[in-house]
């Protein structure tokens, strides 16, 4: 007998006929002889629209109203979680919803993108134990406050990850509406080819670069906590890719896959005193506000005296960086100041690029035979990231992607 932590996203439990479908899945599993947890989220559009709703009430600017988006915003799952339920007490399965508050999922205040504590899963062990099956409201837990509070958007991913670590769950699928993960965004690049094994490493790169396929903080937990992921389609009965460790993957191609992101925005800082503190005095309030800076590049400036400093934000987060940026204008002295949300983020990511030579170059070949202008770079160990002009983002893909050689097994 397994322990197995099932998860399905908005478009797997879009409405009454999918959900039946979920509850097929489930039955799947416990035929097998093995315990489940079911973790869900809201039905698709559901939470856009409730978003849409505290949004036309409330600016978000104090604490007390994010708290209220998260009780709000919260519910679509609660919703789910229950029609499960009842769809398998009427196939005759003994099961039970839980809110993330019921569990308790414990997380920090941070409203909105709120941070998993711990976890307390004797009950809900106890009680699949007993052959009944565990539906939770996936996205949310609760405060030490007793608060409701929601882990960001793509919560569910972490919320399943997590319970599969709290449970020792010898597996966590998560069902999606893709068939696993590619190479690139296959509707963009038609040659994209599906990864039988994806290493840890690999997959948090491209989720934190915009791979949609998996939430990033949902890839951390299961590598921190050796979850065996499996990225699966609920739309059909097909295998899907395996994360795993990168000792686990016999032989890595110079790069693994290529992600982009069209949700970044860059700020651009002119002639700053070249003097100690400044780059604290202009990321520590951004850091305040919880907004999450990527790229950064610092140029000094030919006499010394000054530097130039230019940093992307999550699109979203950009009004309220540029408010944190302007409210410390004083002590920063910058001669100007730019924003813009026209741009894409392009990288190359694979943990082959530890023993291959030239990745930069190919990279940057590529994308110059194509016109293409690149305006800030980042690398790590396993990706190199440009950002570019957001019109350029679907011709950038393509071109790396054919000039790697991905579309070849």
């Amino acid at each position: 007998m397994a322990l197995i932590v099932q998860k399905f996203g908005g478009t797997s439990v879009a409405n009454i006929e999918r959900i039946r479908n979920v509850a097929t899945k489930v039955k799947k599993e416990l035929d097998l002889g093995n315990q489940v947890a079911v973790v869900v989220s809201a039905m698709s559009g559901v939470t856009n629209q409730l978003v849409d709703y505290v949004t036309q009430l409330s600016p978000l600017t104090s604490p007390e109203a994010w708290s209220e988006y998260d009780h709000v915003v919260s519910s679509g799952e609660q919703v789910t979680s229950g029609l499960l339920a009842l769809c398998l007490h009427e196939m005759g399965i003994p099961a039970r919803s839980y809110a993330g508050w019921q569990i308790p999922l414990k997380t920090d205040t941070a409203h909105g993108k709120a941070r998993i504590t711990g976890i307390e899963a004797d009950s809900m062990r106890s009680n699949m134990a007993k052959g009944i099956v565990a539906v939770v409201a996936g996205f949310q837990g609760v405060t030490e406050e007793g608060r409701l509070a929601t882990l960001g958007r793509g919560g569910s991913d972490t919320s399943a990850v997590a319970l599969a670590a709290a449970l020792k769950a010898d597996r966590c699928d998560i069902y999606t509406d893709v068939d696993g993960v590619y190479t690139t965004d296959p509707r963009i690049v038609s040659g994209a080819r599906k990864l039988e094994k994806i290493a840890y490493e690999e997959m948090l790169e491209m989720a934190s670069l915009g791979a949609k396929v998996l939430q990033t903080r949902s890839v951390e937990m299961a590598m921190n906590h050796g979850v065996v992921v499996q990225v699966l389609t609920s739309f059909d009965d097909i295998p899907g890719t395996l994360l795993v460790k990168e000792e686990e993957i016999m032989e890595q191609k110079r790069i693994t896959g290529i992600a982009y992101s069209r949700d970044e925005a860059r700020i651009s800082l002119t002639e700053i005193a070249n003097v100690p503190g400044m780059s604290a005095a202009l990321f520590g309030p951004l850091a305040e506000a919880n907004i999450n800076v990527d790229m950064i590049v610092q140029n000094v400036t030919e006499n010394g005296k000054a530097t130039d400093i230019t940093f992307t934000v999550p699109k979203a987060d950009l009004d309220r960086a540029v408010a944190a940026v302007e409210k410390v204008k004083q002590k920063l002295q910058f001669k100007s100041f730019h924003a813009s949300k026209d741009v894409a983020k392009i990288s190359v990511v694979g943990v082959g690029m530890r023993s291959h030579a030239g990745i930069a170059q190919t990279m940057f070949e590529a994308l110059a035979e194509k016109n293409i202008n690149i305006s800030v770079i980042s690398t790590s160990e396993i990706k190199i990231s440009v950002l570019i002009a957001e019109e350029y983002t679907e011709l950038a893909v393509r071109a790396l992607h054919a000039a790697f050689e991905l579309e070849k097994a």
